[in-house]
């Protein structure tokens, strides 16, 4: 059975809707903690003339999997396997596009750091890193859910927790990316967009 996010079912268009605005002359997209796998395939099918690359851990890629022979789309690779925190070289180089969702305040910060410096080195120059989650802004959490959200991360331990969007551009700045936009989206999540420079 392929797992299902009912989250996803309920972002994605509104995701799509911010990368149609930036990835009209991409090639290559790749994906880092594709999670259920239902990202890559809707962003796939909507942008037939880029490919997708989808990433996860390897106790992911059965559902991935699922997804991805069910759409069978000739435009969708993966799953690749990739842990963001191992010390590993990444199996991309020079691709126009990294994008990611919902896997920064899941991860302890130190982990989440060397993931933007990662993505960094992936990208080609002038290449994209899209960072879709919930975020604080100067500090403060935006909205009670998330203020509830953050509480839970963090009482689970681990170094979860939503993470500041100005530490996020400073951690971005240290990776030679600039930051480009944030993006406000619906229940109080962001988009956070940067180039390599």
């Amino acid at each position: 059975m392929k797992p299902f996010s009912p989250a996803c079912e309920r972002n994605q268009q509104s995701i799509l809707d911010v990368l149609l605005d930036y990835l009209g002359d991409a090639k290559t997209v790749f994906e880092v903690g594709a999670g259920t796998g239902q990202h890559a395939v809707f962003f796939a099918a909507s942008m037939p003339w880029l490919e997708w690359i989808a990433s996860d851990l390897a106790e992911r890629h059965a559902g991935i999997s699922a997804w991805i022979r069910e759409a069978g789309l000739a435009n969708l690779g993966g799953p690749v396997e990739l842990d963001a925190g191992a010390d590993q070289e990444w199996p991309v180089n020079g691709v126009d596009a990294v994008f990611t969702a919902n896997t920064l305040h899941i991860m302890p910060w130190r982990i989440g750091a060397k993931m933007i410096a990662r993505s960094a080195d992936a990208l080609r120059h002038g290449g994209l890193l899209f960072i879709y989650g919930p975020f604080n802004r100067a500090g403060s959490h935006v909205g009670r859910g998330n203020a509830l959200f953050d509480a839970q991360l963090r009482a689970a331990g681990g170094g979860q927790g939503l993470r500041d969007i100005e530490i996020v551009e400073e951690q971005a700045r240290v990776a030679d990316l600039s930051a480009l936009a944030v993006h406000e989206m619906p229940a109080n999540n962001f988009v956070l967009v940067f180039r390599r420079v």
